[in-house]
């Protein structure tokens, strides 16, 4: 593995990241639904974008080459892990 000279700064975010998924709207329902995200974009069934405290959008989910897709098999190429980070029970 090869190493920078300069690493990325500690406090350094992800602005946002693109998930193909099989269904926007049960995406949407889980993560504005369960999650609390907000929908702030629609492009008509296709794709939607949705944030959290208004950021124009943290994750975009889209079915442009994976409607009604099954998830790979395991050992394939694709994102296995998404963490988001909450405040304490108590705060929410």
């Amino acid at each position: 593995m090869r190493t920078s000279d300069q690493p990325i700064h500690p406090q350094s975010r992800i602005g946002h990241v693109h998930l193909k998924v099989a269904d926007v709207e049960r995406a949407l329902d889980f993560y504005c639904g369960v999650l609390g995200f907000t929908l702030t974009q629609r492009y008509g069934k296709q794709a939607a974008f949705v944030s959290a405290g208004g950021y124009h959008h943290h994750l975009g989910l889209n079915s442009w080459q994976s409607k009604g897709a099954s998830p790979p098999p395991p050992g394939h190429t694709g994102l296995f892990h998404l963490a988001i980070l909450y405040p304490p029970r108590a705060a929410l």
